[in-house]
């Protein structure tokens, strides 16, 4: 005799068909085995009651008692239907389906669920096959069982460029610093009635349809609005949304639109042209002499070499030769080349250049005082080395040779300028202003919706231009800020590259923390690790 059948002699088991529950009774036996809670289960198992609802607490008396040999009657266990119910997403456009499962009672069944789904007045976009897997399952946690059409939301109204060769005078943060040596080529020129630049409008969207039989209305695109000054532009008289040259000159993308600056060209710069001091892009064909300065509110490009002389440029300074300056050479000349944007050289030697973006040379960086707000990179079809000076990059500084057999000193800063912090706060603090403004001319423009007539017409017109004004200001604003904060957000995994060679003599400064390279390293970075300053593989 096993011991199923021991237990059997002194406990009998009834499933009450009222109740649903499964009655245990003890029948004092004297030969009846001791039993523990093991046995027990092993034992309502074994007569087929395993999926129903054990209650552990009337299991202990009952088995107090049986133990005991002392007659009872208790209920130990229970029959448990499936439950199921329905939620309907706050858009109304799906139906979520949970199933908690059955414990030895009814199951749940296709038919409950079309009928829940039906008692939620849902009766189109059933998906019938989510709900056959889940009844199969007999299980569901959130599942999609009836899907409406969500609406398609209108699309922003966009500025494109007609021009594809314009130059892009927008910060740019990149993250692994590639430029196209391409860049180097000559201006770009456009006349008056050139087309630019042309205003997409935004769309309405489509409407949707909730479960219940609902319109969903989509949520329009936004318009773009022109930038309120375009200097070197004007608008088509045939279509306002296009944007034309009004005079010859350089185009240039600018946030909210393009603009087109007067474009001088000269042979030379020398004593017999004298300094250049002009409101737009200049062009060099040849050299900038010894003592000379040339300053441009757009774009300079030379195409020979600047030989200790200065540059500074409201965009991007380009310099198809070399840049040689004068730095630890016994003279009086204090030259130094300062652009808005990015600095392209062939190369640069003892030269003091400072960018607003990004600094490129195709061949050597020696003995030069390099400053980037974002990257600076040393080798393009060229050699590529970095021998000397003191570089200073916010996101990276990148050279295949980074440093001298010689061990001359290599000074290279990365990582965050604090002045960035500061121009993120003074950003944050101008839109305020602006928010604050467009706030107060929120509520003018509510108070003449409300009272029709009280407000004149030239004073409503001027409010809703102003407004329309503002607003685009703030977009712009809010994007600039996003970029600044991504830039910051870049500039904690900076990087010193040495894509060939790293040489001794080289220092890395990241904040108050300094790696001082000792020996050759080939192919690797510096920066931020978990223990300080660390040398990295490039794959890492």
């Amino acid at each position: 005799m096993d011991g199923q059948e021991d237990i059997g002699q002194g406990l009998q088991l009834r499933l009450d068909e009222e109740t649903k529950k499964l009655i245990a009774s003890v029948v004092p036996d004297p030969g009846a085995p001791t039993i523990n809670e093991p046995r027990l289960r092993e034992y309502l198992a074994g007569q087929g009651y395993a999926a129903l609802r054990y209650l552990p607490q009337a299991a202990i008396g009952l088995l107090a008692n049986y133990n005991a040999g002392t007659a009872c009657s208790i209920a130990i266990a229970e029959c448990i239907d499936a439950t199921l119910t329905i939620e309907i997403s706050p858009d109304a456009v799906e139906a979520l389906l949970n199933i908690v499962p059955a414990e030895g009672g009814v199951p749940v069944s296709r038919e409950a669920v079309l009928a829940l789904l039906a008692d939620n007045g849902i009766g189109d976009g059933i998906l019938l096959d989510a709900i056959a897997a889940a009844v199969a399952a007999g299980v569901a946690e959130n599942v999609v069982v009836a899907r409406g059409v969500p609406p398609e939301h209108g699309v922003d109204g966009w500025l494109e460029s007609l021009i594809p060769e314009v130059r892009d005078r927008r910060p740019k943060v990149d993250d692994s610093g590639h430029t196209d040596y391409r860049d180097l080529g000559d201006i770009f020129v456009v006349h008056a009635g050139d087309w630019l630049m042309l205003r997409h409008p935004p769309t309405d969207g489509k409407p949707g349809k909730s479960l219940l039989g609902e319109t969903i209305p989509p949520q329009p695109g936004k318009a773009v609005m022109y930038a309120t000054s375009l200097p070197g532009t004007a608008f088509d008289p045939a279509n306002p949304d296009l944007l034309v040259a009004a005079i010859t000159g350089q185009p240039v993308v600018v946030a909210g639109g393009m603009m087109v600056e007067p474009v001088y060209r000269v042979d030379k710069v020398s004593t017999a042209t004298g300094n250049i001091d002009f409101d737009g892009s200049v062009v060099i064909r040849g050299d900038v002499c010894t003592g000379m300065t040339v300053r441009a509110s757009g774009d300079i490009e030379v195409g020979g070499v600047v030989d200790m002389g200065t540059l500074e440029a409201g965009g991007s300074i380009v310099v198809k030769g070399g840049a040689m300056g004068s730095l630890g050479r016994k003279t009086s000349e204090d030259c130094h080349i300062r652009c808005g944007a990015s600095f392209h050289a062939a190369y640069a030697q003892q030269a003091k250049v400072e960018a607003g973006d990004s600094i490129f040379i195709d061949d050597t960086a020696m003995q030069c005082e390099l400053t980037a707000i974002n990257h600076i990179r040393i080798g393009g079809k060229r050699r590529g080395h970095i021998i000397g000076g003191h570089l200073q990059a916010t996101l990276s500084i990148t050279g295949k040779v980074v440093g001298s057999p010689n061990r001359v000193l290599t000074y290279c800063a990365i990582g965050v300028n604090p002045l960035m912090h500061k121009q993120l706060l003074q950003m944050s603090k101008a839109r305020d202003e602006k928010e604050t403004q467009l706030l107060e001319i929120a509520k003018l423009l509510d108070f003449s919706s409300k009272n029709p007539g009280r407000l004149r017409p030239d004073m409503l017109e001027k409010a809703r231009a102003t407004a329309a004004q503002l607003s685009a200001a703030i977009a712009a604003m809010r994007e600039e800020q996003d970029e600044l904060a991504h830039k910051i957000e870049l500039s904690q995994q900076s990087r010193l590259v040495a894509q060939e060679l790293l040489l001794e003599g080289v220092e890395v400064h990241v904040g108050n923390l300094c790696y001082r390279v000792v020996g050759e390293h080939g192919a690797c970075a510096v920066g931020v690790g978990k223990s300080g300053m660390e040398l990295f593989a490039l794959d890492e």
